[in-house]
């Protein structure tokens, strides 16, 4: 399987078997598959979403905003809960470009990347259980 390094988009082949050795990246030794959000920046979102075979989870938020700050807790737990998909953080104020190319009008946004492709997004914070029902029911489809 391809993982892109969250910190410097590099491309690592691990194999399926070894996701849960906490694989490092070959080029920078950071987490590749850490059962936490990390965050993505504009040099490296495209290639970490185009890179990635598994989901990718985007949380678009900032850090002025009420309901992010709110649901922040929740996406961690979210994601702690969902080991085969990586969740990621894009910060809309320090990363203008990512969240331009989207169209985020609102934050928090979540969305769904799967095979490197946009497949749902959603508006609005939303408790671990609720984005735990509605990704999979994204990824079920």
């Amino acid at each position: 399987m391809h993982l892109a390094c969250p910190k410097c988009a590099a491309v690592n082949r691990v194999p399926v078997e070894r996701l849960s050795d906490n694989p490092v990246c070959g080029v920078c030794k950071t987490p590749i598959h850490a059962p936490s959000p990390f965050e993505l920046t504009d040099l490296t979102f495209s290639s970490y979403i185009k890179h990635t075979e598994q989901p990718v989870i985007v949380d678009f938020w900032a850090s002025w905003c009420g309901p992010c700050r709110m649901m922040a807790p929740q996406f961690e737990l979210a994601a702690k809960q969902l080991p085969q998909v990586r969740f990621a953080k894009v910060d809309t104020d320090s990363e203008p470009q990512t969240a331009s190319e989207y169209g985020i009008r609102s934050i928090p946004t979540i969305i769904v990347f799967n095979g490197g492709h946009e497949v749902a997004r959603q508006a609005g914070a939303m408790r671990a259980p609720d984005i735990l029902r509605w990704i999979n029911a994204t990824l079920a489809q």
